[in-house]
C-alpha cells in the first residue's frame, strides 16, 4: 500500500512538473498560436505599422530594416510574426528573455491571445518606466507657426502624466515628440522641399515637458492647447511598451501625410484593439484634424489654454495706463523709475511689465546675456521692494480649440457671371488648409496658408477649362503692437489666367511680399505689402515677366458668422510699358454651420484689357 501510494505521489509530481514546463511560455510551440489568423488581426497589424495596399498585400510605415525580425517584414506581416513567435519563445532563454524586452507590446499581446497574461522581467524597461511614473496621458498642440515649414499647420505632442502630478508639476512630466532629423547645413527652403518629399528620417523621442513648453511657449511665442485622453492606466501602459518598441524605429517623415500627428495617432491607437485612428487620413493628416478624429473617438477631455509669451505680454500692455507704459519703457532700457512719483500700485505694474517686456525681447530678438540677463535680475529686486499684489489679471481664455474649427480640405461649387465672358458653373477643392476670409474660429487669427488650391469652371458655351492651380498661397499678416512688430509677408505660386483682348490666357507665376498689417487680426484689419511677381506664359506671351507693386487689403469681422474683405493689388511690368496687373476683389463669406459656408465675391481685374465679374460659391469643409 504505501508503495503503490508512493508510486501515486512521484506519477502527481512528475505530471505536475511536465505540466509546468510545457504551460511555461518559453517553451510554447508555434502550434500554440494561429498564425494565418494572427497575422490578418488589426491588433497585430497596428503593431507593426501595416497599411493595406491599392491592389493588395501591406507595407509598413516603418521604414529602417533594423526594427523588423524577418527579413521581408516591411511588407510580410505573416513572416514577421512568425519570425516574433520564434523569438519570443526560442529554446535558448537567453533569446527569449532579450525579444521580449525589445518587444514588450509584441510579447503581451501574444500571451493575450495564448490566454495568459504576460510576466516581464526587464530591468531597463522597469527603470525606464519608474523615471516617468504613468498614470494618463495628455495630447499637447501648439498653434501654427508659419516661420517654420514643418509648424504652418501646427504640431501635436504627448505629455506622459505621472501619478503624483498636479498643475504644477506638469513642466516636468515627460513629453512623446515625433520629428523630423534635418541636416544642420539645410536652409529653410531645401527644409521645406524634401519635408514635402520625405527625405528626412523621423523618429521619437522622449524629453523633459518643459523644454517643448519653453521652444513653442517662449520663443517660439505659440499658444498651446493640452487635451487629457480619456485613457486607463493600463491603456497608458500598452502605448508605452509599443513607444519602447520604437527605439529602433525610423520613418520618412513628409510634412503632409506621415507626420508628427500622423504618427501619434498610429502610437495611439495601440492603447485599445478596436481603436483604428489613421484610417481618416490616407493622403494627408492636418493636426487640428487630428484632434478632431480623438474627439469623434470620444478619446479627449475640454483642453486647456496655456497662452504663450507673446499673449502674455499683450495682455499686461492692455491693462496698463500711458504713464505706466511710458514708464515700463524706460525701465526696460535701463532707467528706472522715482519711487516718489508712483504709487505702490504703479511701481508694482511698471516692474513686473518691464520684466516681461525685455524678458520676451530676450527670446525673441536673441538678445546677448551682457548686458540684459543683469537687468532682468535689477528689475526681478526692484519689484521685491514694492509690497503690492499683481495689479495683471491673467489671460481670459476667449480662443475657440482648434477642434472646434472647420476642417482643413475644402470643395467649392458655384457660378460664374462675367461682363466679357460666357456664364459659367464652378468647382474648385483646395487641400488644406485655411484662407483669410474662412471662418476663424479655431485657427491663428491673421494667418493663411491654402496648399493645392484648384478652380475649374465649364461655361454656357460647352467649354471646360482650369481656371487656377496655387501650389501654395501663404500670409501671415499680424497687426503691429505697441509691444512687438511683427512683420507681415506673403508668399504665392502657381498657375492662373489673365483677361487680354481674345479671352483669358494662362500663366505661371511666383509672387511675394514683405510690409506691415494693423488694427485686431479677429476684427478690423488692414494690411499693406511692397509685392513682386515673375510670372511667364500665354499671357506674356511666353515671355519671362517681372512686376513689382502693391498689394493691400482690408478685413472685417463684421459678426461671428460675417466676414468681409476689400482686397487689391497693382502691379506693373518693369520689361513691358504698357502692362500691369491690377485686381480688385470685395468678398463676403457667410458661415452657415462650422462646416459650410457661402462666399460671394466681385472682382475687377486689368492685364491688357480688363474683365469684371461675380462669384458666389458654397464651400463644404472636411
Amino acid at each position: 500500500m504505501r508503495l503503490l501510494n508512493a508510486f501515486a505521489s512521484l506519477s502527481s509530481s512528475i505530471s505536475l512538473i511536465i505540466l509546468c514546463l510545457f504551460s511555461a511560455p518559453t517553451y510554447a510551440e508555434k502550434s500554440d498560436f494561429d498564425i494565418p489568423h494572427l497575422a490578418k488581426h488589426s491588433y497585430w497589424l497596428k503593431l507593426g505599422h501595416y497599411l493595406p495596399q491599392t491592389f493588395s498585400g501591406y507595407e509598413s510605415t516603418i521604414d529602417s530594416q533594423t526594427f523588423f525580425l524577418s527579413p521581408h517584414g516591411k511588407t510580410e506581416p505573416k513572416q514577421e510574426l512568425t519570425a516574433t513567435i520564434d523569438a519570443l519563445y526560442h529554446a535558448d532563454t537567453a533569446v527569449a528573455q532579450a525579444t521580449r524586452c525589445r518587444y514588450p507590446a509584441r510579447y503581451t499581446w501574444l500571451e493575450s491571445q495564448a490566454g495568459r497574461t504576460a510576466t516581464l522581467d526587464c530591468p531597463e524597461l522597469e527603470r525606464w518606466k519608474k523615471v516617468l511614473d504613468p498614470e494618463a496621458m495628455t495630447l499637447v498642440f501648439p498653434t501654427a507657426f508659419m516661420n517654420n515649414p514643418s509648424s504652418m499647420f501646427g504640431h501635436t505632442l504627448l505629455r506622459i502624466d505621472a501619478k503624483d502630478q498636479t498643475r504644477n508639476k506638469e513642466l516636468v512630466a515627460f513629453a512623446v515628440n515625433f520629428a523630423a532629423e534635418p541636416s544642420e547645413n539645410d536652409n529653410a527652403a531645401l527644409y521645406a522641399a524634401k519635408g514635402l518629399f520625405g527625405a528626412y528620417p523621423g523618429q521619437f523621442t522622449v524629453m523633459p515637458y518643459y523644454r517643448k513648453v519653453r521652444e513653442y511657449n517662449d520663443i517660439e511665442s505659440r499658444d498651446i492647447w493640452e487635451y487629457a485622453l480619456k485613457l486607463s492606466e493600463q491603456e497608458v501602459n500598452r502605448v508605452l511598451l509599443h513607444l519602447w518598441e520604437m527605439q529602433r524605429a525610423t520613418f520618412d517623415y513628409y510634412f503632409l501625410d506621415e507626420n508628427c500627428s500622423y504618427q501619434l495617432l498610429a502610437l495611439l491607437q495601440l492603447a485599445r484593439e478596436e481603436l483604428q485612428l489613421v484610417n481618416d487620413f490616407p493622403f494627408q493628416a492636418i493636426p487640428s484634424d487630428t484632434v478632431k478624429t480623438l474627439a469623434n473617438n470620444d478619446l479627449i477631455e475640454t483642453p486647456n489654454f496655456r497662452a504663450s509669451f507673446g499673449t502674455r505680454l499683450l495682455n499686461m500692455s492692455q491693462q496698463t495706463s500711458p504713464i505706466v507704459f511710458e514708464a515700463a519703457q524706460k525701465a526696460k532700457k535701463g532707467d528706472f523709475p522715482d519711487h516718489q512719483q508712483y504709487s505702490a500700485d504703479q511701481l508694482a505694474a511698471i516692474y513686473e511689465f518691464a520684466y516681461e517686456w525685455l524678458n520676451f525681447d530676450f527670446y525673441d530678438q536673441g538678445l546677448p546675456r551682457d548686458p540684459y540677463a543683469q537687468r532682468l535680475t535689477q528689475l526681478l529686486a526692484l519689484r521685491s521692494q514694492v509690497s503690492a499684489v499683481s495689479p495683471f489679471e491673467p489671460v481670459a481664455n476667449t480662443s475657440v480649440a482648434p477642434d472646434k474649427g472647420h476642417g482643413s480640405a475644402r470643395v467649392g461649387i458655384g457660378a460664374r457671371a462675367s461682363r466679357y465672358r460666357p456664364e459659367a458653373l464652378t468647382l474648385e477643392w483646395r487641400a488644406a488648409y485655411h484662407d483669410l476670409l474662412d471662418p476663424q474660429d479655431g485657427f491663428v487669427p491673421g494667418a493663411q496658408i491654402s496648399f493645392v488650391d484648384v478652380a475649374v469652371s465649364h461655361d454656357e458655351d460647352g467649354e471646360t477649362q482650369l481656371d487656377k492651380l496655387y501650389l501654395i498661397d501663404a500670409m501671415t499678416i499680424a497687426p503691429k503692437k505697441p509691444v512687438f512688430s511683427s512683420l507681415s509677408w506673403n508668399i504665392r505660386a502657381g498657375f492662373d489666367r489673365l483677361p487680354t483682348a481674345r479671352e483669358p490666357s494662362s500663366r505661371w507665376f511666383a509672387q511675394g511680399g514683405i510690409g506691415q498689417s494693423w488694427g485686431e487680426a479677429d476684427g478690423l484689419h488692414a494690411y499693406a505689402l511692397w509685392s513682386t511677381a515673375l510670372s511667364h506664359g500665354d499671357a506674356s506671351d511666353d515671355q519671362l515677366n517681372l512686376s513689382t507693386g502693391i498689394e493691400s487689403g482690408l478685413l472685417w469681422q463684421l459678426a461671428d458668422d460675417h466676414r468681409l474683405g476689400l482686397q487689391a493689388q497693382y502691379l506693373p511690368l518693369l520689361n513691358r510699358d504698357s502692362l500691369s496687373h491690377s485686381q480688385v476683389d470685395m468678398t463676403w463669406n457667410w458661415r452657415v454651420t462650422s462646416d459650410w459656408s457661402i462666399r460671394s465675391k466681385a472682382r475687377y481685374q486689368h492685364w491688357d484689357s480688363e474683365e469684371i465679374s461675380g462669384h458666389i460659391t458654397s464651400y463644404f469643409y472636411f
